[in-house]
């Protein structure tokens, strides 16, 4: 079929097809129920950072602040879509809160009330509470088209009141004023817990207890009505050739305006009445297609923070990170990485791997230089901390301070600040590029003293951040190892940061924007001429993203000529399904208790499978304006053990959907009475793996 005729998902409803499969999990009866809570906040904060990004470029187009390859018409089309499938979504949102979780809250003997009016046995302290710790802290401002317009920040949580003046006798003197009060948030939490009464545990929503109030608040005015507001703002930033010093500046610069950017979501309480709506819009200069609908509680990103006064029975159990008796028992990382390369597979495996294989680096005399890249890492990083120790030993340490990694930028640049002054070597953001690759060699001298043989090096390749704190919930893999090829490839990889080195030839790492797209077409070619030759052509692509139609279209010619191809992708996927040139493709989307975020490639190549780990996505900026790396597994035990992962991965019955032409998420239900969880599955089988080398 010619490529003009290929087909492709749109970008942005296509991720809302994934965040749609993020909501099913909060319907998902067979979980336990805060487990269901914590999905439904976890679709509410994605779909706010959608706003800030996506629908604010989006809006950027349309008002001539933003390039993007799409016109004004298509720009507003996609808005169109994006609101008409939200706005759909929303009532799922709120019929399952609403219908399913608050009513199972009431079977565990929880009541989350939902409204402002508190049982006889609570008014006192709900009344005491809002005088002690929420009056204090409430600045409401009275509202008025035509006057200077109060600002509304992003992110925040307003209560709009409206209200008529007393007359003498204590009744309404006709005409409508209207005010704005902003949720303490940081002054007390969003929940908050009531005495129990008769074996009931109560919470209230301090929004609750604030409209309970209303009239203490103003104490001239009889109370119409009160209703939730929030908005969005755009809170992408746009860096592009500045060096050195300069991009700090501009960074620090960008993310202050990040607070006051563009309006990109005005989202409201759908109960609030036409003539109220449209005083607001008037008020505050909102536009219809501004609109997104709500309930009467918003910002249920929250409900992450909801008490569970039950304890570990509503939530779920979520294995411990299992030690690696190979690597306890060989005591030594260096030791154990110089006799065999080590895999490691979060959350799963215990993380403090890593931590120690840094820490023994700060203090073997053998270690010259440590050179590692940053993208995301935690607050109060253990990683930095090992890495100053190293600096303060006497090593050389080199880190790659990736400035531009977004809702970041500030925690990157004070910890690059913090290892600046600690002695190590920050090398800053290149101009018009990110790096996203995760990798850190270890180099030592050349022999020790009384030995003849070099001293091996040591390299640590993943797919995902050095950051301890989401190493406990994104499924991620990374490969200790002390082959001397990859410490060469990666050296260079450095040597390009560092701006030593422009044209690399690397012999085994794959590094976008010099040799990966090459010889990913080079593969997808090589399994569709083992089909022309009466061979088996297969591919097993796992990623978070693939957008890049340039690369479904090397997929989709494939897919014409016979090749088998499985996509696990979690999050966007343009290649559309179901087609006469997709029909031997199948997309397959897992969401479960960890985030899939590990990227892996697998190509047959006639029965001699070549399978590689990577931090890249197949989207257009991973693979044409950021650094990026893929490495290839030589370690026959680790290449079969992961291409077992995969395999459960594309077997898993409970937690995975296909992804239709439709961009339907359709469960595999196989009928099978063997049910499988991936992500318990592979649990199961690293624990088996490691229990195995012990016995080996």
């Amino acid at each position: 079929m010619p490529k003009e005729s290929y087909r492709y998902f749109k970008r942005d409803i296509s991720w809302l097809s994934f965040n749609y499969r993020v909501l099913l999990e909060a319907e998902d009866d067979t979980l336990p129920l805060y487990e269901r809570i914590r999905f439904l906040s976890i679709y509410s904060s994605n779909l706010e950072e959608f706003y800030e990004i996506r629908v604010a470029e989006h809006r950027g187009v349309i008002m001539k602040k933003k390039f993007a390859e799409e016109t004004d018409e298509e720009a507003e089309e996609t808005l169109a879509e994006i609101t008409r499938e939200v706005n759909r979504q929303q009532v799922e949102y709120y019929r399952i809160f609403t219908d399913k979780i608050l009513p199972e809250l009431n079977q565990q003997r929880i009541v989350l009330y939902r409204d402002s009016r508190p049982e006889p046995f609570h008014e006192d302290f709900v009344r005491d509470f809002f005088n002690e710790e929420v009056f204090p802290f409430l600045s409401p401002v009275m509202i008025q088209t035509g006057d200077i317009q109060t600002f509304i920040r992003d992110r925040r949580l307003y209560l709009i009141v409206r209200m008529q003046k007393k007359d003498n006798a204590g009744g309404d003197s006709g005409g409508y004023h209207y005010a704005l009060m902003k949720i303490p948030f940081a002054k007390a939490p969003r929940f908050i817990e009531l005495p129990c009464h008769q074996g009931v545990c109560y919470i209230m929503f301090i929004d609750d207890i604030i409209r309970a109030n209303l009239s203490t608040i103003f104490p001239g005015y009889v109370i119409n009505s009160c209703y939730s507001i929030k908005i969005s703002r755009d809170a992408d930033i746009f860096i592009e050739n500045e060096k050195g010093s300069n991009i700090i500046e501009t960074i620090r610069n960008k993310v202050k305006k990040r607070k006051v950017g563009d309006l990109s979501r005005f989202m409201y309480d759908r109960e609030m009445p036409g003539d109220f709506l449209a005083f607001v819009c008037r008020a505050f200069g909102i536009k219809d297609e501004d609109l997104v609908l709500g309930g009467r509680y918003l910002n249920l990103q929250d409900l992450n923070k909801l008490p569970n006064p039950r304890g570990k029975e509503l939530e779920q159990y979520v294995p411990p990170p299992m030690r690696l008796p190979y690597l306890d028992t060989t005591g030594s990382m260096f030791r154990a990485i110089s006799e065999k390369d080590i895999m490691l597979h979060f959350p799963y495996h215990s993380f403090d791997y890593l931590i120690r294989l840094l820490m023994e680096a700060a203090f073997d005399p053998s270690v010259e230089e440590i050179k590692i890249t940053q993208y995301r890492v935690a607050e109060n990083s253990a990683v930095i901390n090992t890495l100053i120790s190293a600096a303060q030993n006497g090593k050389k340490v080199t880190v790659f301070v990736e400035l531009k990694a977004r809702f970041d930028e500030e925690n990157n640049m004070s910890t690059a600040e913090l290892m600046k002054y600690a002695g190590i070597r920050i090398i800053y953001s290149i101009p018009g590029l990110k790096v996203h690759a995760k990798v850190a060699i270890i180099l030592r001298k050349n022999t020790a003293e009384g030995q003849q043989t070099p001293l091996p090096n040591f390299a640590y390749l993943s797919t995902g951040n050095f950051n301890e704190k989401t190493a406990k919930s994104y499924s991620d893999i990374a490969l200790l190892t002390s082959h001397p090829d990859f410490i060469d490839d990666i050296n260079k990889v450095f040597s390009v940061l560092e701006g030593k080195l422009s044209n690399p030839v690397f012999r085994h790492l794959l590094v976008a924007r010099f040799n990966m797209v090459s010889e990913l077409k080079r593969m997808i070619n090589r399994e569709i001429e083992h089909v022309r030759r009466g061979g088996r052509g297969r591919i097993i692509l796992k990623m978070n993203g693939l957008h890049d139609r340039d690369m479904i279209d090397e997929l989709y010619r494939a897919s014409e000529n016979g090749v088998e191809i499985d996509l696990i992708v979690r999050g966007i996927c343009c290649l559309m399904p179901g087609q006469p040139y997709s029909r031997n493709i199948r997309v397959t989307r897992i969401v479960d208790m960890f985030l899939e975020h590990a990227r892996i490639w697998y190509f047959y190549n006639g029965a001699r499978e070549e399978l590689f780990l990577t931090s890249a996505d197949w989207m257009r900026r991973n693979l044409s304006r950021r650094i990026e790396t893929a490495l290839p597994i030589f370690d026959p035990e680790i290449k079969q053990a992961i291409i077992h992962i995969l395999n459960i991965q594309l077997r898993d019955n409970t937690k995975a959907c296909l992804v239709d032409e439709h961009m339907h998420n359709n469960f595999k239900r196989d009928g099978s009475r063997l049910k499988i969880r991936s992500q318990l599955s592979i649990y199961e089988f690293l624990k088996e793996r490691a229990e195995g080398e012990t016995i080996n």
